[in-house]
């Protein structure tokens, strides 16, 4: 949309801000706003069961996982030469 935008209004988009561009104006780029009257159901099943099962990309292990890859390291489990490590024992 980012492109078809730049070429009919020679203006710039990232693809984020046409994003945002089009749902100001109450649109979405993922869903069509009506389905085609020659839409074909059957076909559409069929493909679903034979074409995008091989297709799809496995999603994310059912197990619950962290939103972080990384965990914060204490700041007592620091060496003592370590930049920063003054800050964890508490001041009296």
């Amino acid at each position: 949309m980012a492109t078809l935008i730049g070429r009919k209004f020679h203006v710039s988009y990232s693809v984020s801000g046409a994003t945002r561009l089009m749902h100001r104006l109450g649109f979405s780029p993922q869903v069509p706003a009506r389905r085609v009257a020659e839409r074909d159901e059957r076909a559409v099943a069929v493909w679903k069961e034979a074409t995008w099962t091989e297709v799809k990309e496995p999603g994310r292990p059912a197990e619950g996982t962290s939103a972080s890859r990384t965990r914060q390291a204490s700041p007592a489990g620091r060496p003592k030469h370590a930049p920063g490590a003054g800050a964890a024992a508490p001041r009296s």
